[in-house]
């Protein structure tokens, strides 16, 4: 969906939805699930042949990061998501099926019914027990009905269909899970794919087992990947974090550097509030993501209200990446990238300085400039060899 004036932009952002207040604006149409990029790899010509290449073509390198020993690796973090979670592929299905209590716990589900409690205390145990069974941050929040696709395109038999989510769903638990920092450095290599493949398969298994604990509970639970709804705006609703230039959500604690997971339940629970931290106010004159992506698929100027493809949602002011060129570079390279993620002076591992530098941007703009500038002058924005990865597993 194309906007093709100013003035129509007012009437696509609505912040309000059944005696909801929802912190920020939020589109007031519904994306259809075809037109995300991944998805257009499968029915889109323009794209096939850059999907065909990405995906069917192996070509490997005697570089290290390319070499079939890296493909290895890159493909065994993915096999869970490939094989059992494919949140990729559809909805309700595999660990992300929206249905299902094993039979021989059945009796212990359906005896004295449903745990009760008040929405505080619940959400207090739901927490606990997710971080318990895999999420390094947990969030809760409304579900604002246009954060749902409005249709799905199942990869698996290739069908186009109306998507909805039963209305007593209406409390969404949404988890990050972060992906390793080491790996993450090595640019876009099978190393840093490697990084990313874990957090798919992580994110189904934590899905899995998390609406698994809210179905233990005597509760309805639909665990959700990149599948069934737009997982951002959920995490910023959920308080995990803000949007960023480069489109992704960054987390106070480890940056850009998670994958987002959600499952939505009839549950009531006490909902987090939208926290920023100064992510807006660092990405305006930060652009490292920006000026070192390899595809130039990021922009470099003002926020917009608009996109430059189908594959955005447009309407809310904002900053738009363009998910063609950075797929064609996927193609090109025969590899995932992450490098935007890589360069951002948010990516960074716990410690004093770290957490002090944090802490600073949150409360002022003032030295954002000088951090920014010092990222640079510490290496961070540079690359690690992918051999180090390796080497490093040996060292002493």
């Amino acid at each position: 969906m194309l906007i093709e004036k100013q003035e129509d932009y007012t009437s696509l952002t609505s912040n309000k939805t059944k005696g909801w207040d929802v912190p920020f604006p939020v589109a007031n149409y519904r994306f259809d699930q075809r037109n995300e990029m991944f998805k257009r790899a499968a029915w889109d010509e323009k794209m096939q042949p850059y999907a065909h290449r990405f995906y069917r073509e192996a070509v490997f390198k005697d570089q290290v990061g390319y070499r079939k020993i890296d493909y290895a690796l890159r493909n065994a973090a993915w096999n869970l998501e490939w094989t059992a979670g494919l949140g990729n592929s559809r909805s309700n299905f595999g660990l992300y099926s929206w249905e299902g209590v094993p039979e021989k716990i059945r009796h212990w589900v359906e005896k004295d019914g449903p745990v009760q409690g008040s929405p505080e205390e619940m959400s207090k145990i739901v927490k606990k027990a997710a971080k318990l069974l895999g999420a390094d941050l947990v969030g809760i929040t409304r579900l604002h009905p246009n954060w749902v696709y409005s249709h799905e395109f199942n990869l698996i038999t290739r069908e186009h269909y109306p998507l909805e989510i039963p209305d007593e769903c209406k409390y969404a638990v949404v988890m990050a899970i972060a992906m390793d920092y080491k790996a993450i450095r090595s640019r876009f290599t099978g190393i840093a794919g490697a990084a990313t493949g874990r957090g798919y398969s992580d994110m189904a298994f934590v899905g899995n087992l998390v609406a698994s604990f809210l179905r233990g509970l005597g509760y309805r639970a639909i665990p959700c990947g990149n599948d069934t709804a737009l997982s951002v705006p959920l995490a910023m609703a959920a308080g995990l974090g803000e949007c960023s230039r480069m489109g992704l959500l960054v987390t106070e604690t480890f940056g850009p550097r998670v994958r987002l997971c959600k499952v939505f339940t009839d549950l009531p629970l006490a909902c987090d509030k939208y926290r920023p931290f100064g992510v807006e106010a660092m990405c305006r004159i930060c652009n490292k993501c920006a000026e070192n992506c390899p595809s130039q698929a990021l922009p470099h100027g003002d926020m917009t209200r608009e996109g430059p493809s189908m594959s955005n949602q447009h309407g809310l002011l904002k900053w738009y990446s363009n998910p063609e060129k950075c797929f064609q570079f996927w193609s090109k390279n025969r590899m995932d990238c992450a490098n935007c993620i890589r360069v951002c002076v948010f990516n960074k591992p716990k410690g004093l300085l770290h957490d002090l530098v944090r802490a600073m941007i949150r409360r002022t703009t003032i030295f954002n400039q000088l951090f920014v500038w010092g990222d640079g002058l510490m290496g961070y924005d540079k690359p690690w060899d992918a051999e180090r990865f390796w080497s490093s597993l040996i060292d002493p």
